[in-house]
């Protein structure tokens, strides 16, 4: 895990033309998206198209993903960040927990952002696998150089589920989604892309990356 320091962040929607100011606290973000391997230890399950140890889990809801943090959290004896109730398609979150959850969507940005201003944390083929350079598959993570604050595969390789709901009045449950994936063109991999999924969505270039409240600075 990398500890992301507090900072302020300026989110963009294209399709409202919108922009809003969120102020982030100090977290904590996993280096890489969660791995297949990863997923498979707590899990025992292994759902993803293409497989690999190290490669990105993918093919997984963003459902999949917060019931991975709830176990996660068990297994090292931390608080479950979540109650769920996934016959309702309701989720609270408990942000006094020490335990993994998802990043919120303003989290995403100012941790893949690492302190710059422009569309990316550097050129974009040394940073992501993207339609561009992929080869038509996904890559194991690492394999391109991280941002200033080590962390990886922020864009490219596999889009990662946040916690937010996208935007309720019109799209209901939907979930935001950040970075872009290994089959995007160069256009959606950049620090400011939001996309939607249902929670219930799954796809082979969906993963997801872990976070947890640090413990002096939870949400």
């Amino acid at each position: 895990m990398i500890a992301v320091p507090p900072g302020r962040v300026t989110l963009s929607d294209r399709r409202t033309q919108s922009r809003w100011h969120v102020e982030v606290a100090a977290f904590q973000m996993s280096a890489f998206p969660v791995t297949q391997s990863w997923f498979a230890q707590v899990t025992s399950q292994r759902p993803s198209s293409s497989h690999g140890d190290q490669l990105p889990v993918e093919g997984v809801s963003w459902w999949d993903a917060v019931q991975f943090c709830n176990a996660s959290s068990r297994s090292e004896g931390l608080t479950p960040a979540y109650c769920l109730r996934a016959e309702a398609e309701t989720a609270q979150w408990d942000v006094s927990s020490d335990g993994y959850r998802l990043p919120t969507e303003a989290e995403w940005e100012h941790a893949c952002r690492a302190g710059t201003s422009g569309p990316r944390y550097g050129p974009l083929n040394e940073v992501a696998w993207y339609r561009g350079n992929s080869g038509g598959q996904i890559h194991p993570v690492g394999g391109k150089r991280p941002n200033a604050w080590g962390l990886y595969d922020m864009l490219g390789n596999v889009w990662d589920w946040c916690w937010d709901v996208y935007d309720a009045e019109v799209y209901g449950t939907y979930r935001v989604l950040r970075g872009g994936g290994w089959a995007d063109e160069h256009w959606s991999c950049r620090a400011s892309v939001r996309r939607r999924g249902h929670p219930t969505f799954r796809i082979d270039d969906v993963g997801f990356r872990v976070a947890r409240c640090t413990p002096l600075h939870r949400l």
